[in-house]
């Protein structure tokens, strides 16, 4: 059974230049992202206290994104880059949050699993663009840690969906939220942040 799933739209060099141009401001807003990923993972085990098959791997996830949070805020220390004062809205999120609102309970819960594949996804290859841009071999090791990890999330969010759903309704779910997510991506601002 294949997992993974492959994005409609690439991330675009513009979007890569942006960030190596300001590292600083990706790294504040690449910590704040794994703050955010931790706190969705758990979100979902309160929500869905009943669906049992998700709550080992949302407390593995949130665990793992907590530790990426403290890595980067390690690298941020020593680099002398303070936190962000607030968190900004995500407007990459903030767009594609309304495919996971409206329908029954059932196909709310599958696409706030499927939307949590995606991020993860969209995250993996950005990951790895940043990884490959690095001429600094900490950072490039670092990333390509993280995208290997993004890689691991995206495909358990997909492999929870299906203990819960047949496989056409989820991929045929999947493939409409990805072409919403291609065009969200190509839409918005180009900015030093992971979204």
């Amino acid at each position: 059974m294949k997992y993974s799933i492959e994005l409609k739209v690439a991330s675009s060099q513009a979007w890569l230049d942006a960030v190596m141009a300001d590292f600083d401001a990706f790294l504040q807003d690449h910590a704040d992202c794994e703050r955010k990923a931790a706190a969705m993972a758990t979100s979902l085990i309160a929500k869905y206290p009943d669906r049992v098959k998700i709550i080992p791997d949302m407390i593995e996830t949130a665990i793992e994104e907590l530790e990426h949070f403290h890595q980067v805020f390690a690298m941020m220390q020593r680099k002398g880059i303070p936190l962000n004062k607030e968190m900004k809205e995500d407007p990459y999120i903030k767009r594609l949050t309304p495919l996971s609102h409206g329908g029954t309970q059932e196909s709310r819960f599958l696409s706030r699993m499927l939307l949590g594949s995606i991020v993860e996804c969209r995250g993996c290859e950005r990951f790895r663009m940043v990884s490959e841009a690095q001429s600094d071999e900490e950072l490039k090791r670092f990333y390509k840690t993280l995208w290997t990890s993004e890689a691991k999330h995206g495909n358990i969010f997909v492999a929870l969906a299906l203990e819960y759903f047949d496989e056409k309704t989820v991929y045929d779910r999947l493939h409409e939220m990805m072409e919403f997510e291609g065009k969200v991506v190509q839409s918005l601002p180009i900015a030093p942040a992971l979204h």
